[in-house]
């Protein structure tokens, strides 16, 4: 009879669940193409549905207007937000933080640097260092700051096969993250104003900067990085009852922790490199899937952060586009204001519940 009931519980909270993706997935959906009517031009859904089918709009500016720049931007949205949030979960299960997120092993920091070397180096060697770079036209910072997040992701990489506590391993990141970090101010302290401004225009963020051609870059980076984050479901489940459990259960530590990192220094390299460095997602996300889905289970979370996290980008995107307006707001303060009560609730939740426990 306990069996039995324990059985329908497990069915009950899977039919659950399937409903919960079930509507994140529709709400996907309904606001991507929400994403398309909504902006300084307001498009009748009617002629989005019939340009997104292959026909015309009642104008022509307004097919113009979807197929140049709304879609791309609304796949780029939805694809940096799978990547943040799947890339945040697994930091918070490889370092059994809850405030990890996808930068804190310096991958943004290495991204920015590459690109302040475009955007603020100037004559001399760094012009001949990066007269190759500056050939890439629109690919140029996108290069940039893909060459710098994976040079420190390759030594994040190298070092994670000699370290054995991801906790060291997490200290040693946050350094990297300060040193590049420091060379990153020194270009600016020398750097002319013009060239500073250039920066801090990248640094804000955006979804809209993204071509069809830097796409196909893009997109296959993304589904890389979810293609491993979805094999290492398995070994992150391990790893939520700690690095010794994991190990008693047959888990190779340091192969598996080299995949997380791979995944997730793909993903966010990625997203930095296109749209900027884009903060909160990463962090917030999975928090959102945990309490939605009343589960720790990442062959569940996995999926759902990515739908969420796609969800979560393309509505900050809508409030940073102020429909309606001319205005466009920047993007980072935007997911900031989201995500930065997210953060102050785990944090509280987690001080009530060790209090809770105290008690």
């Amino acid at each position: 009879m306990a069996d039995l009931q324990a059985a329908e519980s497990i069915n009950r909270t899977i039919n659950r669940q399937r409903w919960i993706l079930t509507g994140l997935a529709a709400a996907l959906i309904a606001v991507f193409v929400l994403s398309l009517a909504l902006g300084s031009v307001r498009i009748p859904l009617g002629d989005v549905l019939r340009v997104l089918a292959g026909g015309e709009a009642g104008k022509d500016s307004w097919t113009s207007i979807v197929l140049k720049f709304r879609l791309p931007k609304a796949l780029t949205a939805l694809l940096a937000g799978a990547a943040l949030a799947v890339s945040g979960l697994q930091m918070q299960t490889l370092f059994r933080n809850p405030l990890a997120g996808p930068y804190v092993l310096g991958i943004s920091s290495g991204a920015s640097l590459g690109v302040a070397l475009v955007v603020l180096a100037g004559g001399g060697v760094g012009s001949v260092l990066l007269a190759g770079v500056s050939l890439l036209g629109d690919f140029g910072l996108a290069f940039a700051a893909t060459l710098g997040a994976g040079l420190v992701m390759g030594v994040v990489l190298f070092v994670a096969r000699w370290v054995d506590n991801s906790v060291t391993l997490l200290v040693l990141g946050l350094m990297f993250g300060y040193a590049v970090s420091a060379v990153v101010s020194l270009l600016l302290y020398f750097s002319i104003p013009e060239r500073i401004h250039a920066y801090i225009n990248w640094t804000f963020g955006s979804f809209s900067g993204v071509t069809w051609n830097q796409l196909k870059v893009f997109v296959p980076a993304v589904i890389i990085g979810l293609g491993i984050g979805f094999v290492v479901t398995k070994a992150l489940n391990a790893l939520l009852l700690g690095e010794t459990y994991a190990r008693s259960m047959g888990l190779n530590i340091r192969r598996a922790r080299v995949w997380i990192i791979a995944s997730t220094s793909i993903l966010a390299g990625a997203v930095t490199a296109f749209c900027g460095p884009i903060g909160f997602i990463g962090i917030a996300v999975p928090h959102l899937c945990r309490s939605l889905l009343n589960s720790s289970d990442h062959r569940v979370l996995v999926p759902a952060c990515g739908v969420m996290g796609g969800l979560v980008a393309l509505i900050t995107d809508l409030i940073a586009q102020v429909p309606g307006s001319t205005t466009v707001l920047p993007l980072s303060p935007v997911t900031a204001l989201i995500g930065a009560p997210v953060v102050i609730w785990v944090i509280l939740r987690q001080r009530n519940l060790r209090a809770g426990m105290s008690v």
